[in-house]
């Protein structure tokens, strides 16, 4: 049947299982940093752009013509559910928070927003049909999202329940920077996995 097939390279472009959230990630090499905890349920990104149709109010000129839609800007999201919490996990999803200086066990929730609230966050998807590293023969493939600038706007939430394992929702937004105004603050990252050196 003409119009029953599937490209040829299919298994190569796809994106398998949950992938991984971490602080830092190398795409030149591979290497990730720190897992930030366990999740469930997988991880949902959303670039979420914002469009302004300057054309509007213009006489005579029909809505969503092309030459006058413009991006106002881009509100990045990533979202899910961690299963595993540690104070640094708590304090990154209260948002505006400090660890106690004396009780390490304690995280304090601010009224404002420092710098330091805002950090990289990095979801790592295996990617193609070379998924895994054997030796130095093999690299794996990865699709991979920074998010700069990020911060959990939810809040801390935490779901429990009988005979389970709780849950703690995030929300982790990206934002511009005064730094840097004109970077959207996320990066797309799509690479096959090679055979050999």
């Amino acid at each position: 049947m003409k119009y029953t097939q599937i490209p040829e390279n299919t298994f190569q472009q796809l994106q398998l299982n949950a992938g991984i959230l971490v602080d830092t990630f190398t795409p030149s090499t591979g290497v990730i940093g720190n897992l930030l905890g366990a999740t469930t349920g997988g991880i949902t990104f959303n670039a979420n752009p914002t469009y302004e149709d300057f054309g509007e109010d213009v006489d005579n000129c029909p809505n969503n013509m092309k030459e006058f839609k413009r991006i106002v800007s881009f509100d990045p999201t990533m979202s899910g559910n961690f299963l595993t919490c540690t104070p640094a996990i708590a304090k990154k999803l209260a948002g505006a928070a400090d660890i106690d200086g004396t009780d390490t066990t304690k995280v304090v929730p601010r009224n404002e927003l420092l710098s330091t609230d805002f950090s990289e966050v990095w979801w790592i998807g295996d990617y193609s049909g070379v998924n895994t590293d054997e030796g130095s023969t093999q690299k794996a493939g990865f699709l991979a999202i920074r998010l700069l600038n990020a911060l959990n706007q939810s809040g801390f939430q935490i779901q429990s329940s009988k005979n389970a394992k709780g849950q703690l929702a995030f929300e982790f937004h990206g934002h511009y920077s005064l730094d840097a105004q004109d970077v959207v603050p996320y990066e797309i990252y799509v690479k096959a996995g090679t055979e050999g050196t």
